[in-house]
């Protein structure tokens, strides 16, 4: 089995990266497509734009459903807590596992993330060479050991 997951139906695994840094998105995009060539990262830069995604609206009409949503808190408009809370309300979307990647180690903001049903926190480090470690470590777990959840 390559190092990559297929879901049963053999294809790759949707990513959403919720993040409105871009330098951080394209670190975060370059670990995760690194000779992955079954994963494939859609990245919104704020809540607003990651809940058109998910309900296929507007510009996002005919993207596929994600399989994985990254999600950083800090956003404009739209903020993460906002969209998590709306994604583990819907009937439609609940079931998409949510991993918080953020800069935020407040105690009060992982509690509240947990409380809303995130699948898990992660802080983001901030040197560059644990980021690229912690990206690593995401994509060995949530998209090569972990099942994933089949669309619905």
């Amino acid at each position: 089995m390559s190092s990559s997951q297929h879901s049963s139906m053999g294809r790759p695994i949707e990513i959403l990266l919720v993040e409105d840094s871009p330098s951080d998105a394209t670190l975060t995009i370059r670990n995760l497509e690194d000779n992955k060539l079954t994963n494939r990262v859609h990245w919104v830069e704020d809540g607003d734009s990651a809940m058109a995604y998910l309900r296929q609206e507007g510009e996002y009409s005919n993207r596929n459903r994600p399989d994985i949503i990254l999600l950083d808190l800090n956003l404009p408009g739209m903020d993460g807590r906002e969209v998590l809370e709306a994604v583990k309300s819907d009937p439609q979307l609940h079931t998409i596992p949510v991993v918080i990647l953020t800069t935020s180690d407040n105690e009060a903001d992982i509690q509240a993330a947990y409380q809303m049903n995130a699948n898990c926190y992660i802080t983001k480090p901030v040197d560059i060479h644990q980021f690229i470690q912690v990206m690593r470590l995401i994509n060995d777990f949530w998209l090569t050991i972990v099942k994933l959840p089949t669309l619905q």
